[in-house]
């Protein structure tokens, strides 16, 4: 599997995820939540995919996710990947209908929604991984 960079796509899907929380959509009644969900959800995949792309592109080419947010933590810090796993655990469960469950209110989607805006800018801003799996700041 080729994965092709989207650097844009983060950004609009946290865009269009701000549509469904500001405003009524059409035609959304009842399924927004959800739909917003997947959209934070889908931000934060193309985030990490740009970001594994980026640093190592064979991690990139995984299919399953877990193996992505395991490592995560060794090379762009455990603050960046508790809240990224955080995120995608919570928007995963959130976009699966139970029917003996609540979905998320407004309130949480936009908790979730900053912490995703969060992670995406943190791990657009990450730079090459030393050895030791921390990440060098040519700055210094």
């Amino acid at each position: 599997m080729t994965t092709v960079p989207t650097a844009a796509l983060p950004q609009s899907c946290l865009q269009a995820a701000d549509q469904l929380l500001t405003s009524v959509v059409r035609g959304t009644r009842g399924a927004w939540p959800r739909a917003c969900a997947w959209l934070l959800r889908l931000a934060l995949e193309a985030a990490m995919d740009d970001y594994w792309l980026r640093l190592h592109p064979e991690v990139a080419g995984l299919r399953a996710r877990s193996p992505q947010f395991l490592i995560l933590d060794r090379y762009a810090g455990r603050h960046i990947a508790a809240r990224a796993g955080y995120a995608w655990a919570a928007l995963s469960r959130a976009g699966h209908h139970h029917c003996y469950e609540l979905g998320l209110t407004a309130g949480e989607l936009r908790r979730l929604r900053e912490m995703v805006a969060a992670v995406v800018s943190d791990l657009a801003a990450e730079r090459v991984p030393r050895p030791g799996g921390s990440v060098e700041d040519p700055s210094f």
